[in-house]
Order: structure tokens, then C-alpha cells, then sequence
């Protein structure tokens, strides 16, 4: 099923860490393989192979300070956020700069005060399915445009609605709940 192309916003818990011997920030963006929580009437999860157009296409990814676009971390482009894949998620460096934003935010996460993560994307693909009785949302496939540290994760109405769009898709198809948990259960099985 194809996804949405409107810019979508998810928080993951991370383990954010800044060096103290030098000014790296690191940390996982994303999380593979996990359940959300409830994002408005369903849940998602970042399957692995998800992250891998952004890495082969090298596309320009941003690191930001809560998604603020005039608080800007660091870039793959200028070889100041590196993103790699890893078995827990996509793992993130930044080399941030030496600015006010950047120095407040490497003391927050130091001391432990911010420790969350968010990514905003576009779907290239997704494809739904019903765990008990709940919408389920894969994500297989997206291009990443931005990593962010976060104080606060947030959902935004918009986002969440266009997510919704997408749900609504899936449940216009027809399929009943129990036809869609016997094809995702054959396409499981399939690998």
C-alpha cells in the first residue's frame, strides 16, 4: 500500500550521550522494529529496511534543535551529522557548532535534561495491517529529511491527521479485519 508524501514527525526514546572529552552528540534518531505508542487511532513500527533510501541516496538530512530550523546542529552534506544504520536503529553523530543554541543544548543533554529524539520523513511505502483489533502501520520505506533533539516529543494535530489520512485509505480498501490479519500473517511467512 503507498504511503502518504506529506512530512511526517515521530519521537523515539533515545539514548542521547554527549562526550565530555569532546563536542559530539550521539544517539538513535530512530528505532527499528518497535511499537509506538497510540499516535491517534493507530500504532507504527520503522522496519529496518525503511532508512535505506536515505543512506544509498545520501540524501541532505539536517540535525535541528526541536525541529527549529534556525537552530541547525549539523548536516550529512557538510559531513557534520553522520546517520548510519545499526541493529537497534539509525544511529546518529553530530559535530554541532559553536553557538549559543548548540552549547545549551550539549550542557541539556550532559546533565540528562534532554534525552529524546524525533525524525520528520516522507512515506514511499507503508503497509497496514489489525494486531488485536488495532490498526498497525509498517513503515517499509521513506526518505528522511531531518533528525532533531527534542525536549518535549510532540504530535502535531497535522501530522497525526496525515498519518490518519493513510489509516483512512487502508479501511476504504474493503478488507475486513480478519482478511487483513491472514494476509499479513501469509506475507510474514513469506519473508
Amino acid at each position: 500500500m503507498s504511503g502518504v508524501s506529506e512530512i511526517e514527525r515521530r519521537y523515539a526514546p533515545a539514548s542521547l550521550r554527549a562526550d565530555n572529552d569532546s563536542r559530539k552528540i550521539r544517539g538513535h534518531a530512530i528505532v527499528f522494529d518497535v511499537k509506538s505508542l497510540n499516535l491517534g487511532g493507530f500504532t507504527e513500527i520503522i522496519r529496518r529496511e525503511a532508512v535505506e533510501r536515505t543512506l544509498r541516496e545520501a540524501l541532505d538530512v539536517r540535525a535541528l534543535i526541536n525541529h527549529d530550523s534556525a537552530k541547525i546542529l549539523g548536516r550529512t552534506r557538510a559531513g557534520t551529522l553522520q546517520l548510519r544504520k545499526d541493529k537497534h536503529g539509525l544511529s546518529v553523530e553530530i559535530d554541532p557548532p559553536d553557538t549559543t543554541a548548540a552549547r545549551d543544548i550539549l550542557e541539556s543533554v550532559r546533565r540528562g535534561d534532554v534525552t529524546g529524539m524525533s525524525f520528520a520523513f516522507r512515506t514511499i511505502e507503508d503497509d497496514w495491517h489489525v494486531e488485536d483489533g488495532e490498526p498497525v502501520r509498517e513503515v517499509l520505506d521513506m526518505t528522511i529529511s531531518e533528525v532533531s533533539i527534542v525536549t518535549f516529543p510532540a504530535y502535531t494535530a497535522t501530522d497525526v491527521q496525515l498519518a490518519t489520512r493513510s489509516l483512512q485509505r487502508f479501511q476504504a480498501t474493503g478488507l475486513s479485519l480478519d482478511l487483513a490479519q491472514k494476509l499479513h500473517k501469509t506475507r510474514m511467512a513469506r519473508g
